[in-house]
Protein backbone atom coordinates (compact mmCIF):
# COMPACT_ATOMS: atom_id res chain seq x y z
CA UNK A 1 0.00 0.00 0.00
CA UNK A 2 1.66 3.28 -1.11
CA UNK A 3 1.44 6.53 0.87
CA UNK A 4 -1.47 7.91 -1.19
CA UNK A 5 -3.64 4.79 -1.10
CA UNK A 6 -2.86 4.35 2.61
CA UNK A 7 -4.15 7.88 3.29
CA UNK A 8 -7.24 7.20 1.18
CA UNK A 9 -7.87 4.00 3.12
CA UNK A 10 -7.65 5.89 6.43
CA UNK A 11 -9.95 8.66 5.14
CA UNK A 12 -12.50 6.04 4.08
CA UNK A 13 -12.40 4.38 7.51
CA UNK A 14 -12.74 7.74 9.27
CA UNK A 15 -15.71 8.70 7.10
CA UNK A 16 -17.41 5.38 7.83
CA UNK A 17 -16.99 5.82 11.58
CA UNK A 18 -17.97 9.50 11.79
CA UNK A 19 -20.67 9.68 9.09
CA UNK A 20 -18.92 12.73 7.62
CA UNK A 21 -16.64 13.26 4.65
CA UNK A 22 -13.27 13.30 6.43
CA UNK A 23 -10.05 14.26 4.65
CA UNK A 24 -6.45 14.58 5.82
CA UNK A 25 -3.98 17.03 4.33
CA UNK A 26 -0.25 17.16 5.15
CA UNK A 27 0.70 20.41 6.88
CA UNK A 28 3.66 22.09 8.51
CA UNK A 29 2.50 21.34 12.04
CA UNK A 30 1.18 23.72 14.65
CA UNK A 31 -1.41 23.72 17.39
CA UNK A 32 -4.27 22.43 15.24
CA UNK A 33 -2.25 19.68 13.57
CA UNK A 34 -3.00 16.00 14.10
CA UNK A 35 -0.11 13.54 14.23
CA UNK A 36 -0.42 10.31 12.29
CA UNK A 37 2.52 8.02 11.50
CA UNK A 38 4.86 10.63 12.94
CA UNK A 39 3.71 13.31 10.42
CA UNK A 40 1.42 16.37 10.99
CA UNK A 41 -1.94 16.54 9.15
CA UNK A 42 -4.76 19.07 9.00
CA UNK A 43 -8.23 17.49 9.36
CA UNK A 44 -11.33 18.58 7.36
CA UNK A 45 -14.94 17.53 8.03
CA UNK A 46 -17.22 17.91 4.98
CA UNK A 47 -14.71 20.37 3.53
CA UNK A 48 -14.52 22.52 6.65
CA UNK A 49 -11.46 22.71 8.88
CA UNK A 50 -12.04 20.57 11.97
CA UNK A 51 -12.03 21.95 15.49
CA UNK A 52 -10.27 20.54 18.53
CA UNK A 53 -13.10 18.16 19.43
CA UNK A 54 -13.25 16.72 15.92
CA UNK A 55 -9.45 16.39 15.83
CA UNK A 56 -9.49 14.56 19.18
CA UNK A 57 -12.14 12.20 17.81
CA UNK A 58 -10.12 11.52 14.68
CA UNK A 59 -6.97 10.98 16.75
CA UNK A 60 -8.84 8.42 18.87
CA UNK A 61 -10.21 6.60 15.80
CA UNK A 62 -6.78 6.53 14.15
CA UNK A 63 -5.29 5.05 17.31
CA UNK A 64 -7.93 2.32 17.44
CA UNK A 65 -7.53 1.59 13.72
CA UNK A 66 -3.80 1.13 14.11
CA UNK A 67 -4.19 -1.12 17.12
CA UNK A 68 -7.12 -3.02 15.65
CA UNK A 69 -5.61 -4.06 12.33
CA UNK A 70 -3.35 -7.00 13.21
CA UNK A 71 -4.17 -8.81 9.98
CA UNK A 72 -3.01 -5.87 7.88
CA UNK A 73 0.17 -5.54 9.94
CA UNK A 74 0.76 -9.30 9.68
CA UNK A 75 0.36 -9.17 5.91
CA UNK A 76 2.70 -6.18 5.56
CA UNK A 77 5.36 -7.81 7.74
CA UNK A 78 5.02 -11.06 5.80
CA UNK A 79 5.59 -9.23 2.51
CA UNK A 80 8.69 -7.53 3.94
CA UNK A 81 10.08 -10.87 5.12
CA UNK A 82 9.54 -12.24 1.63
CA UNK A 83 11.58 -9.43 0.09
CA UNK A 84 9.36 -6.39 -0.49
CA UNK A 85 10.98 -3.15 -1.64
CA UNK A 86 13.02 -0.86 0.65
CA UNK A 87 10.34 1.83 0.24
CA UNK A 88 7.71 -0.55 1.67
CA UNK A 89 10.04 -1.31 4.58
CA UNK A 90 10.45 2.41 5.31
CA UNK A 91 6.67 2.95 5.25
CA UNK A 92 6.18 -0.02 7.59
CA UNK A 93 8.84 1.25 10.00
CA UNK A 94 7.25 4.71 10.00
CA UNK A 95 3.67 3.57 10.40
CA UNK A 96 4.32 1.03 13.16
CA UNK A 97 7.16 2.94 14.82
CA UNK A 98 9.67 0.13 14.38
CA UNK A 99 12.69 0.80 16.63
CA UNK A 100 16.20 1.24 15.37
CA UNK A 101 18.82 -1.31 16.33
CA UNK A 102 19.94 -4.86 15.71
CA UNK A 103 17.43 -7.65 15.17
CA UNK A 104 17.15 -11.16 13.78
CA UNK A 105 14.45 -13.52 12.54
CA UNK A 106 13.31 -16.95 13.68
CA UNK A 107 11.44 -19.40 11.46
CA UNK A 108 9.19 -21.66 13.55
CA UNK A 109 7.54 -24.74 12.04
CA UNK A 110 5.14 -26.45 14.47
CA UNK A 111 4.35 -30.11 13.83
CA UNK A 112 0.61 -29.29 14.23
CA UNK A 113 -1.83 -26.61 15.45
CA UNK A 114 -0.09 -23.72 13.72
CA UNK A 115 -2.88 -21.27 14.56
CA UNK A 116 -2.75 -22.12 18.28
CA UNK A 117 1.05 -21.97 18.20
CA UNK A 118 0.89 -18.50 16.64
CA UNK A 119 -1.52 -17.27 19.32
CA UNK A 120 0.74 -18.66 22.05
CA UNK A 121 3.86 -17.03 20.58
CA UNK A 122 1.99 -13.73 20.33
CA UNK A 123 1.26 -13.96 24.06
CA UNK A 124 4.92 -14.68 24.74
CA UNK A 125 5.87 -11.46 22.92
CA UNK A 126 3.38 -9.21 24.71
CA UNK A 127 4.98 -6.15 26.26
CA UNK A 128 8.06 -6.36 24.04
CA UNK A 129 9.06 -4.63 20.81
CA UNK A 130 9.24 -8.01 19.06
CA UNK A 131 6.82 -8.96 16.29
CA UNK A 132 5.48 -12.11 14.68
CA UNK A 133 3.82 -12.98 11.40
CA UNK A 134 2.00 -16.15 10.36
CA UNK A 135 3.66 -16.89 7.03
CA UNK A 136 1.29 -19.65 5.89
CA UNK A 137 -0.56 -22.60 7.37
CA UNK A 138 2.68 -24.28 8.42
CA UNK A 139 5.19 -21.70 9.65
CA UNK A 140 5.53 -18.62 11.82
CA UNK A 141 8.19 -15.91 11.79
CA UNK A 142 9.30 -13.97 14.85
CA UNK A 143 11.32 -10.75 14.56
CA UNK A 144 13.42 -10.36 17.69
CA UNK A 145 15.04 -7.02 18.55
CA UNK A 146 18.33 -7.52 20.38
CA UNK A 147 18.28 -6.38 23.98
CA UNK A 148 21.17 -8.42 25.35
CA UNK A 149 19.18 -10.42 27.87
CA UNK A 150 19.24 -13.67 25.87
CA UNK A 151 21.34 -15.13 23.11
CA UNK A 152 19.47 -16.03 19.89
CA UNK A 153 19.84 -19.72 20.70
CA UNK A 154 18.46 -19.22 24.23
CA UNK A 155 15.48 -17.26 22.90
CA UNK A 156 14.76 -19.90 20.25
CA UNK A 157 14.98 -22.63 22.89
CA UNK A 158 12.61 -20.67 25.15
CA UNK A 159 9.96 -20.49 22.39
CA UNK A 160 10.43 -24.15 21.47
CA UNK A 161 10.11 -25.34 25.08
CA UNK A 162 7.17 -23.03 25.77
CA UNK A 163 5.21 -24.43 22.82
CA UNK A 164 5.84 -27.97 24.01
CA UNK A 165 5.07 -27.32 27.67
CA UNK A 166 1.93 -25.23 27.07
CA UNK A 167 0.45 -26.86 23.95
CA UNK A 168 2.21 -30.20 23.67
CA UNK A 169 3.46 -29.07 20.24
CA UNK A 170 6.98 -29.75 19.05
CA UNK A 171 8.42 -27.22 16.60
CA UNK A 172 11.55 -26.90 14.53
CA UNK A 173 13.14 -23.49 15.00
CA UNK A 174 15.67 -21.88 12.66
CA UNK A 175 17.52 -18.71 13.64
CA UNK A 176 18.98 -16.26 11.13
CA UNK A 177 22.03 -14.05 11.60
CA UNK A 178 21.75 -10.73 13.42
CA UNK A 179 21.14 -7.69 11.21
CA UNK A 180 22.18 -4.16 12.17
CA UNK A 181 18.70 -2.81 11.47
CA UNK A 182 15.20 -3.93 10.51
CA UNK A 183 15.92 -3.09 6.87
CA UNK A 184 17.91 -6.34 6.56
CA UNK A 185 15.35 -8.60 8.25
CA UNK A 186 14.35 -10.40 5.03
CA UNK A 187 17.90 -11.75 4.71
CA UNK A 188 17.83 -13.01 8.31
CA UNK A 189 14.45 -14.67 7.72
CA UNK A 190 15.70 -16.49 4.62
CA UNK A 191 18.64 -17.74 6.67
CA UNK A 192 16.30 -18.92 9.43
CA UNK A 193 14.14 -20.79 6.90
CA UNK A 194 17.30 -22.34 5.43
CA UNK A 195 18.35 -23.55 8.89
CA UNK A 196 14.99 -25.31 9.29
CA UNK A 197 15.28 -26.89 5.84
CA UNK A 198 18.87 -28.02 6.39
CA UNK A 199 18.13 -29.46 9.83
CA UNK A 200 15.46 -31.62 8.22
CA UNK A 201 17.54 -32.68 5.21
CA UNK A 202 20.51 -33.56 7.38
CA UNK A 203 18.48 -35.03 10.25
CA UNK A 204 20.21 -32.77 12.74
CA UNK A 205 19.64 -33.54 16.39
CA UNK A 206 17.59 -31.10 18.44
CA UNK A 207 14.78 -28.69 17.53
CA UNK A 208 16.65 -25.35 17.51
CA UNK A 209 19.32 -24.55 14.92
CA UNK A 210 21.36 -21.49 14.04
CA UNK A 211 21.98 -20.69 10.38
CA UNK A 212 25.72 -20.55 10.98
CA UNK A 213 25.67 -24.30 11.76
CA UNK A 214 25.03 -24.86 8.07
CA UNK A 215 27.37 -22.33 6.46
CA UNK A 216 29.62 -25.08 5.08
CA UNK A 217 26.58 -26.90 3.72
CA UNK A 218 25.30 -23.70 2.05
CA UNK A 219 28.67 -23.07 0.43
CA UNK A 220 28.80 -26.61 -0.97
CA UNK A 221 25.10 -26.53 -1.95
CA UNK A 222 25.76 -23.62 -4.33
CA UNK A 223 28.12 -25.80 -6.40
CA UNK A 224 26.34 -27.40 -9.42
CA UNK A 225 25.44 -31.06 -8.89
CA UNK A 226 27.55 -32.19 -11.85
CA UNK A 227 30.61 -30.60 -10.26
CA UNK A 228 29.73 -32.11 -6.87
CA UNK A 229 29.55 -35.56 -8.46
CA UNK A 230 32.96 -34.95 -9.99
CA UNK A 231 34.41 -33.92 -6.63
CA UNK A 232 32.84 -36.93 -4.94
CA UNK A 233 34.49 -39.30 -7.41
CA UNK A 234 37.83 -37.58 -6.84
CA UNK A 235 37.68 -38.39 -3.14
CA UNK A 236 37.74 -42.05 -4.22
CA UNK A 237 35.93 -43.15 -1.09
CA UNK A 238 35.01 -46.63 -2.25
CA UNK A 239 32.68 -47.65 0.57
CA UNK A 240 30.94 -44.33 1.09
CA UNK A 241 27.56 -45.41 -0.29
CA UNK A 242 27.32 -48.38 2.08
CA UNK A 243 28.43 -46.26 5.03
CA UNK A 244 25.97 -43.45 4.42
CA UNK A 245 23.15 -45.96 4.11
CA UNK A 246 24.07 -47.41 7.52
CA UNK A 247 22.30 -45.11 9.99
CA UNK A 248 24.00 -46.65 13.01
CA UNK A 249 27.52 -46.09 11.69
CA UNK A 250 26.67 -42.63 10.36
CA UNK A 251 25.15 -41.53 13.68
CA UNK A 252 28.29 -42.77 15.45
CA UNK A 253 30.53 -40.80 13.09
CA UNK A 254 28.40 -37.64 13.42
CA UNK A 255 28.41 -37.86 17.21
CA UNK A 256 32.18 -38.39 17.23
CA UNK A 257 32.66 -35.23 15.16
CA UNK A 258 30.26 -33.22 17.33
CA UNK A 259 32.26 -34.31 20.40
CA UNK A 260 35.43 -32.85 18.85
CA UNK A 261 36.93 -36.32 18.20
CA UNK A 262 36.77 -37.11 21.93
CA UNK A 263 36.18 -40.86 22.28
CA UNK A 264 35.28 -40.78 25.99
CA UNK A 265 32.65 -38.06 25.54
CA UNK A 266 31.22 -39.82 22.49
CA UNK A 267 30.92 -43.09 24.39
CA UNK A 268 29.07 -41.36 27.22
CA UNK A 269 26.68 -39.55 24.89
CA UNK A 270 25.88 -42.74 22.98
CA UNK A 271 25.78 -44.91 26.13
CA UNK A 272 28.26 -47.11 24.34
CA UNK A 273 31.29 -49.05 25.57
CA UNK A 274 34.53 -47.48 24.39
CA UNK A 275 35.60 -50.74 22.67
CA UNK A 276 32.35 -50.73 20.67
CA UNK A 277 33.06 -47.16 19.59
CA UNK A 278 36.60 -48.08 18.51
CA UNK A 279 35.22 -51.01 16.52
CA UNK A 280 32.82 -48.72 14.68
CA UNK A 281 35.49 -46.13 13.95
CA UNK A 282 37.69 -48.90 12.56
CA UNK A 283 34.78 -50.06 10.41
CA UNK A 284 34.33 -46.51 9.08
CA UNK A 285 38.03 -46.35 8.24
CA UNK A 286 37.82 -49.71 6.49
CA UNK A 287 34.81 -48.56 4.45
CA UNK A 288 36.12 -45.13 3.48
CA UNK A 289 39.87 -45.14 3.99
CA UNK A 290 39.41 -42.19 6.35
CA UNK A 291 40.58 -42.38 9.94
CA UNK A 292 38.32 -39.77 11.48
CA UNK A 293 40.33 -39.85 14.72
CA UNK A 294 42.68 -37.53 12.78
CA UNK A 295 41.54 -33.95 12.25
CA UNK A 296 42.34 -33.78 8.51
CA UNK A 297 40.50 -37.04 7.77
CA UNK A 298 37.60 -35.84 9.94
CA UNK A 299 37.31 -32.66 7.83
CA UNK A 300 37.41 -34.73 4.64
CA UNK A 301 34.74 -37.05 6.01
CA UNK A 302 32.50 -34.10 6.85
CA UNK A 303 32.82 -32.69 3.32
CA UNK A 304 32.29 -36.09 1.70
CA UNK A 305 29.19 -36.74 3.82
CA UNK A 306 27.70 -33.34 2.91
CA UNK A 307 28.34 -33.87 -0.80
CA UNK A 308 26.83 -37.36 -0.66
CA UNK A 309 23.66 -36.09 1.05
CA UNK A 310 23.27 -33.16 -1.37
CA UNK A 311 23.65 -35.51 -4.33
CA UNK A 312 20.94 -37.76 -2.94
CA UNK A 313 18.35 -35.22 -1.82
Amino acid sequence: MDALSETQWIEKKLSEKTGCDVSLRPCGGGEDALLWGGNPYMVYFDGEKAGKRECALVQYILSSLEEGAPQEKNESLKNILLGESPLAIFRFMTRYRIPEGACYALDIVPEKRTEDAGAHIERCLEGSRDMMAVMDGKRICVVKFCAGEQSPYEFGTFLSQSLYEELGVRARVGIGCEEKSFTGIARSYQQAATAVRMSGNFRSKGDVHLYREFLLVRMIEEVPKARLAEYFSQFDVQGAEDLFDDEELLDTAEQFLECNLNASETSRNLFMHRNTLMYRLDKIESATGLNIRNFSDAVTFRIVSIIYKLLNL
